[in-house]
Order: structure tokens, then sequence, then C-alpha cells
């Protein structure tokens, strides 16, 4: 079957029942349908369907665990603000597929304004962020002007749209 296309994708009509199934689903997803259809007053089949809709829609698109990064020694923070050298389709491919390469790049955002590129990096140290951007950051072609700053700590962070 053919992906589907971002139209098809925007076409799918929710209600509130899937509403509330990606309410309880983007909140655990260790939920069991069982324990999703009792939440929603729905038997298990209508709800599994509910969800493999939703999956197949694109509306689901993965199921993922959220860690901890000081646990895993994950203790710096960057955003790094990148804006290239050149604004071709190349160009901005090129720096996306590099970027795509890199572990320590958590996020990456194509944005408006002074910058085109906005990465959120995570490394275990200031010593360790640094050889990453030395070594591996300044060594993608295109690059034209950087800014780092620093996360000191994490007000709000969250995964839930609804």
């Amino acid at each position: 079957m053919a992906p589907q296309t971002e139209q098809e994708k925007a076409s799918i009509q929710l209600d509130e029942k899937d509403y509330e199934i990606l309410r309880l689903i983007e909140r655990n997803a260790k939920l069991t349908v069982r324990e999703i259809a009792v939440k929603i007053n729905l038997s298990p089949t209508p709800t599994h369907e509910r969800i493999k809709r939703l999956e197949k829609a694109g509306v689901i698109k993965s199921y993922t665990a959220i860690l901890d990064k000081r646990m895993l020694n994950k203790r710096i923070m960057v955003i790094c603000m990148v804006t290239l050298r050149e604004h071709s389709r190349k160009a901005g491919a090129d720096f996306i597929n590099a970027i795509l390469e890199f572990d320590e790049v958590i996020e990456c955002y194509n944005i408006s304004g002074d910058f085109d590129f906005m990465l959120k990096i995570v490394s275990e140290s200031m010593d360790s962020y640094h050889s990453f951007f030395v070594n591996k950051l300044s060594e993608v072609k295109g690059i034209g002007h950087s800014k780092s700053t620093f996360v000191m700590d994490i007000i709000k962070e969250t995964n839930h749209l609804l």
C-alpha cells in the first residue's frame, strides 16, 4: 500500500472518543486496549479498531519511552542556532543529512528569522560538547554562523499535545 499523502492524513475525521484515546495513549502508551476501552466506556474491539485507524492515518506516529537525560549522564543541553552560508535546496539538504547522523542532536527545526535552523543538543559535559562542536558540527559544510545557548534548567518539558 502506498504511503498516505499529507492531504489524506489531514482528511481524517476525529471524534471525542478518538481524542479520549489519544489523550490516554499520550500520557501512558503502555495502557492495554482493554484498559483504554474501560476508561472511554467502549468495548475492546471498537477501541482497537480506532487505535489501528489512528495509526494507519498517521495521527499516532510511534510509541516511545521518554528517558531522563540526567539519569543517562546527558547533563548538558544546548540550543544551537545555525545560519547557512548559502540558501539553496542542495545546501539545505546537505546540512540536514549531516545533522541526521549526529546522535548528540536530538531535535532539529528549520526556522525563520535571523537563523535557519535550531538544534537541541545533549552532551555529557562541557568538554564533550566542545569536542562535538569542534570535531563534528563545525565540520559540516555550508554553515555560515552559529550561536550556542546553554540550558541552565528545564522549567517545562512535555510531548503532550492534548
